[in-house]
């Protein structure tokens, strides 16, 4: 059923938009009114969670480690997997945010012949990794809507993303690896009971939202191609703030936006902000140097204690009644 439910909201927004199309009067609310308040939200929503993040104590160091500390000189250490300062942290952070390194050790565990068995799991790796990287090539090759004049980087990227020149207009290689990721996430957590019996409306609803704004802006640019001078007037009139609602845009446009607007507002308040998240996750951002130095909990606040000692001295008098054992007679 959650799959159902989140497939049923993801239509219920596109024909929010889609019907809403038809009438004029509802242009500068979808095309301008709504953008900007999603842009906020997110923007918002984002900057809170960071901050609310950032003020969790972290007292002790709780770095995931799998190698071995630096000690003894006459034991080789493991930088990447027990980093030690904060170069060898970087180096792990970069491979965890750019490669998902743990993710390409990560092992699948099955029951065969009444035996717990591991196996490779490096087509996950393998997709994720696709699916992330082609998101963000196509972020930035929106950029050249909100920028005038474009500049070498989103040029030369949108050049090298077409290298191909499959079909006309050009079918861009990160489109294709986007929708090939995003498949085979939706059907790896359709598919597979264990991952099934754990998913929830949020996680089939971030996948389906984020394949309706892809398979719409992919029909714009193949099939029903959109008003790209219109587009990028809305565009750079949003970042000027002095939007002009075009006269005729698409309904596939409108949807494809309204969906994108949708995504940026629900942005911060899901699993999706592991974007940010990553970077503040004390499993990965710290040093693993507890032997090198001691770390004291700075929040620990100022207890009475009660020693032994005392506790003999008020109750010397029943304990030997008892028949327990005293220090002092």
């Amino acid at each position: 059923m959650n799959l159902v439910w989140s497939l049923l909201a993801v239509l219920i927004l596109s024909l929010i938009a889609w019907g809403a199309h038809a009438s004029m009067n509802l242009a500068p609310l979808f095309l301008v009114f709504i953008p900007y308040g999603a842009f906020v939200v997110f923007l918002a929503g984002f900057v809170w969670r960071i901050v609310s993040w950032a003020q969790s104590p972290v007292p002790f160091r709780i770095p995931t480690t799998c190698g071995q500390q630096k000690t003894l000189s006459w034991m080789k250490s493991e930088p990447l997997e027990s980093p030690q300062g904060t170069a060898a942290v970087i180096g792990r952070m970069a491979l965890e945010i750019l490669l998902f390194r743990s993710l390409f050790r990560n092992t699948k565990a099955g029951i065969y012949e009444g035996r717990t068995v591991y196996g490779s799991a490096k087509w996950l790796w393998f997709f994720g990794l696709t699916f992330h990287w082609s998101l963000l090539i196509i972020v930035v090759r929106h950029m050249r809507f909100f920028v005038e004049p474009v500049g070498p980087l989103i040029s030369g990227l949108s050049a090298l993303d077409g290298f191909f020149e499959l079909g006309t207009p050009t079918l861009f290689l990160s489109d294709a690896a986007i929708l090939a990721g995003l498949t085979f996430l939706f059907v790896r957590r359709a598919v597979v009971p264990q991952l099934r019996y754990i998913s929830l409306f949020t996680d089939y609803f971030a996948l389906l939202l984020i394949l309706a704004v892809a398979a719409t802006g992919i029909l714009m640019r193949t099939i029903f191609p959109a008003d790209l001078e219109q587009v990028k007037t809305l565009a750079l009139g949003w970042v000027t703030f002095s939007p002009v609602v075009p006269r005729d845009v698409s309904a596939l446009f409108q949807t494809h936006l309204f969906l994108v607007c949708a995504l940026l507002a629900w942005f911060p308040f899901s699993k999706l902000m592991h974007m940010g998240g990553v970077f503040l996750s004390p499993t990965r951002n710290l040093a693993n140097d507890s032997r090198m130095r001691r770390h004291i909990n700075p929040w620990n606040a100022p207890v009475k204690v009660h020693t032994y000692e005392e506790y003999e001295n008020e109750f010397r008098d029943k304990m030997k009644a008892a028949g327990l054992p005293v220090e002092k007679e």
